[in-house]
């Protein structure tokens, strides 16, 4: 069995582990020059076990005299920051998202005239380039741009702190709810019409229907959606960059691990360290605690067990 098994196994660890572990052993070295105490000469690349992750943590910058609070304005002092704005994306966008898809989906589950074409066409914004969609609203949100003209309004949306958050979390809706929509509605297709039936023939309201047959039935699909959704909004990194920039206000963990890239290789791999464990323990959470595993759930439900 092993025979079969073995390449498998070997283009995984080729693919993940390496760079991981790749990953790991560069952050626990230093970018700076440090003065090594027996050839009292600098040099670089020193081992500095887990240096990296205590100055992102604390926010400290090493300097020639030792560590100390990295001054405003420079990319350590952004670590908690781009924390808040990460978890405050996912929460918000998340969460509007699945409100929306669960309601599209909804919708498009329904017999009517026309209904490909609405399929199709709610597709087009998750379809368009993550690129090309920050791009679009980056010139929705400018100065001169659309949003101020509809509201009669001169909001500066890329560069006040709140009107950028509010401006990325509606392009990242506008562009990922037909991408839950299109998860929950494979889901909301897996439930019998026969269901529905009987539950009209005994006399169940549609609000009674959606809440104890449509929930229950397609929660596999939702929390799966809401798992693929959440470590996708985790990583969030081309929606704000191309359209903020450098904003602080906006930068999340992966723009900061992309900026900290060009000033030093080790110190942003412990910072991506850090997030892939962040993400790592959101995923364990959803998946051990909120039942986001749709076989297990699915099983449950077949055996006629709570989920």
């Amino acid at each position: 069995m092993w025979a079969f098994v073995a390449p498998s196994l070997i283009v995984l660890a080729v693919i993940i582990l390496y760079p991981l572990g790749r990953a790991i052993w560069m952050s626990m070295h230093s970018d700076g020059k440090k003065l090594d105490p027996e050839t009292g000469m600098f040099v670089t690349g020193q081992f500095t076990w887990f240096e990296n992750y205590k100055n992102w943590i604390t926010q400290s910058c090493n300097t020639a005299n030792g560590s100390i609070p990295c001054p405003p304005g420079t990319l350590g002092s952004q670590f908690w920051q781009s924390i808040g704005n990460t978890f405050g994306f996912t929460v918000v966008t998340v969460l509007l998202e699945t409100v929306i898809g669960l309601s599209m989906a909804l919708i498009m589950a329904k017999t009517f005239r026309g209904r490909g074409l609405l399929r199709a066409s709610v597709l087009i914004p998750w379809a368009i380039p993550t690129a090309v969609t920050a791009k679009l609203w980056f010139f929705i949100f400018a100065n001169d741009g659309i949003a101020n003209k509809i509201l009669g309004t001169n909001i500066l949306w890329t560069a006040d702190p709140w009107p950028a958050r509010f401006a990325i979390v509606v392009a990242d809706v506008w562009k990922t709810a037909p991408f839950m929509a299109l998860l929950i509605l494979a889901g909301l297709q897996m439930i019998p019409a026969d269901v529905y039936e009987a539950a009209k023939v005994d006399g169940a309201t549609a609000w009674q229907r959606f809440r104890m047959i449509t929930l229950p039935l397609v929660k596999p699909a939702l929390m799966v959606a809401v798992l693929f959704r959440t470590m996708d909004a985790l990583r969030m990194y081309d929606l704000p960059a191309i359209m903020m920039g450098s904003n602080p206000a906006t930068s999340t963990i992966s723009v900061l691990v992309v900026d900290q890239m060009r000033v030093g290789a080790n110190s942003a791999s412990a910072l991506s360290t850090i997030t892939f464990l962040i993400i790592f323990a959101v995923a364990f959470i959803l998946v051990r605690f909120l039942g986001a595993n749709a076989v297990s759930t699915q099983e449950k439900q077949r055996k006629g067990e709570p989920v």
